[in-house]
């Protein structure tokens, strides 16, 4: 099999990974696979999905050109430094270069035990691994930068999970890269300021190259990644996403959503919203997913404080806390480009760059704030209001209603955005017209589908349970296309019922 692998990081980055070998499997078989991704990397697909795909992609096999390996890390997790993390069930086969010349890791997630497994057994089961997959290819639906899933493969032994015997698995993954915050934070605590500079010039070639020749490269690099995890932030909290394990292992550099574990979408609007079973204090909340960003970004900027181009070390700090201070101001505009496009203020969508100043006016943060206080009082459906929203511009809006307490909570709050949008209730005909083309556009942003929890869990479940595949394939083929209504997913739209149990996930595979 041709694999078009060109492996920078084992070429040159020899002390930030351990060479590895994924583990031996009795029978690995593919379970899902991604033809269409496989087609726009430029892989053979037809003979990817076979016997020999799956040995590969279980880790048992190093493809021709490959290089696997483990590469460590160290991590904030849930506030506290874990000084030596790493990839304790993971590996780095190889990079992959498409035929438009982009470069992507190609990775493996319960290929067996590494030097940094730290007592695990580096293994999968196949829920997790089936939800990573789900979950990757819904947020890329929806636009949102993130790990792709190339092949979910069983691999014909158990793995044992609080007492039970699990169908095991492998995902293979792929990402523009897997540096990360904890990665730069193992060398600097450390005191290998050589190893962090290389670090930095690595990722400014990798994925900002019109940067790697500045005067003060850890600069760029920090701007980078701000600037880059404030919008991606900001496209989450669009979508009702929660992340739910924000450590700074799982903070890439790239900008990147990576490691689905304890995920979930919001169904009634709340910021306290936590899906997590580990998550007591509420840290990795809905609400508080953008302060922790950038409390995420100050730890890289405490790793690059000794690379910055200053006098000493006060000059330093100064330069750190900037550039971390300015987090809010780069999330606050990438928020306002996501609400302009959500709410039909632009005809334009936050896909159009990150940082651009949307056209809004001085009244649009409380037209935003209100709203977001009637949906919580109303515990109102996130994904539902917003799609319902564009209905309501051409007069048409009991579903809106439906999803309210008080159905006629939001009317006072709707004749003020109608008046903002430019399209009132006594509208003309013209008017109509431009009614019509902006719930057009809203619908674009807007999704119709996200990951409902408990449909992704009970398909799961109907997996892991029966080795039936079938609902997560049904999933899978909705969620490809979410803006669009698709006949026969009518049970995809809507929220958990009231009276059903509160939704918990759970870190680890």
């Amino acid at each position: 099999m041709n694999f078009p692998f060109d492996n920078t990081f084992a070429e040159q980055m020899t002390g930030f990974y351990a060479p590895w070998q994924g583990a031996s499997v009795p029978d690995p078989q593919v379970a899902l696979f991604n033809r269409e991704l496989a087609q726009w990397l430029g892989l053979d697909a037809e003979s990817l999905d076979s016997a020999e795909g799956a040995a590969i992609f279980a880790g048992a096999v190093a493809p021709e050109g490959a290089s696997p390996l483990a590469q460590v890390y160290a991590g904030h997790q849930f506030g506290g430094f874990s000084p030596q993390l790493g990839d304790g069930r993971a590996l780095l086969v190889g990079e992959l270069i498409d035929p438009r010349g982009a470069r992507w890791d190609l990775h493996l997630k319960g290929s067996g035990p590494t030097p940094f497994s730290r007592g695990g057994d580096g293994k999968a089961s196949l829920a997790p691994v089936l939800r990573e997959y789900l979950i990757g290819e819904a947020m890329h639906a929806l636009g949102i930068p993130t790990s792709r899933a190339l092949a979910a493969v069983t691999t014909g032994e158990p793995v044992r999970r609080n007492g039970r015997a699990l169908p095991g698995a492998v995902l293979a993954r792929i990402a523009s890269s897997h540096l990360r915050v904890g990665t730069v934070e193992f060398f600097a605590r450390r005191g290998q300021h050589d190893h962090v500079r290389q670090l930095v010039d690595y990722a400014l070639r990798r994925h900002a190259p019109d940067r790697a020749e500045a005067d003060d490269p850890a600069l760029e690099l920090l701007r980078f990644v701000r600037d880059r995890q404030a919008a991606l932030v900001a496209r989450w909290m669009g979508i009702g996403f929660v992340h739910g394990v924000m450590n700074t292992d799982n903070t890439t550099l790239s900008g990147e959503t990576i490691d689905y574990g304890p995920c979930a979408f919001m169904d009634r609007f709340d910021p306290g919203t936590v899906f997590s079973s580990i998550d007591h204090g509420g840290r990795y909340a809905y609400g508080n997913q953008p302060s922790i960003m950038q409390w995420n970004v100050a730890r890289l900027a405490e790793c690059l404080l000794p690379l910055f181009d200053a006098p000493d070390i006060d000059a330093a700090l100064e330069i750190a806390n900037h550039e971390v201070d300015a987090f809010g101001a780069v999330y606050q505009r990438a928020w306002r480009d996501v609400l302009s496009a959500k709410l039909g203020l632009t005809d334009e969508g936050p896909g159009r760059g990150a940082l651009a100043e949307p056209g809004v006016d001085p009244d649009d943060d409380a037209l935003a704030r209100d709203l977001f206080t009637l949906l919580q009082e109303q515990e109102a459906d996130f994904t539902g209001f917003f799609r319902h929203l564009s209905a309501a511009l051409l007069g048409d809006s009991p579903q809106l209603r439906s999803l309210l307490r008080e159905p006629k909570a939001a009317e006072g709050w709707l004749e003020r955005w109608r008046t903002r949008v430019g399209v009132p209730a006594d509208a003309d005909a013209r008017r109509e017209a431009l009614a019509g083309d902006r719930a057009r556009g809203m619908n674009r942003f807007n999704p119709l589908y996200v990951p409902r929890n408990h449909v992704v869990e009970e398909a799961l479940q109907t997996a892991e349970r029966e080795l039936d595949l079938g609902p997560v394939k049904r999933l899978l083929a909705v969620l490809a296309d979410p803006f669009t209504r698709q006949e026969g997913a009518e049970d995809l739209e809507h929220p958990a019922p009231v009276d059903a149990a509160p939704f918990v996930t759970f870190c680890g595979t």
